[in-house]
């Protein structure tokens, strides 16, 4: 599947602040790994978010969020994001800043 640009680009612009992103083509888009974790990506039109498994409910909770699930398994901690809920920069931005959070939280690599 190939990824959204614009959306890669909008992406980038949210993590603009940063000196410890870079890129990795996974799940058949583009993932933004923050201090070597993954924390956020593309997914076609949509993103995936890593909230991790302690936000993963509340993430749900929020308008257009599903479980991200390629396999019929659904993997805990996360999540895509649909159109209607990355239509803003700031709620992208709002996406995007959850997965930084989880990334930074975990253990250097």
């Amino acid at each position: 599947m190939a990824y959204d640009e614009t959306l890669a680009a909008r992406m980038r612009a949210a993590l603009a602040d940063r000196d410890d992103v870079s890129e990795r083509k996974m799940f058949g888009g583009l993932c933004f790994m923050v201090a070597g974790h993954m924390a956020c990506g593309t997914h076609g039109e949509e993103i995936m978010v890593r909230v991790g498994p302690t936000a993963h409910a509340d993430a749900l909770a929020r308008p257009h969020a599903r479980p991200m699930d390629f396999t019929g398994r659904p993997m805990k901690g996360f999540v895509f994001v649909g159109v209607e809920g990355i239509e803003s920069d700031e709620d992208l931005a709002a996406w995007v800043g959850d997965g930084v959070a989880h990334a930074t939280s975990l253990p250097p690599k």
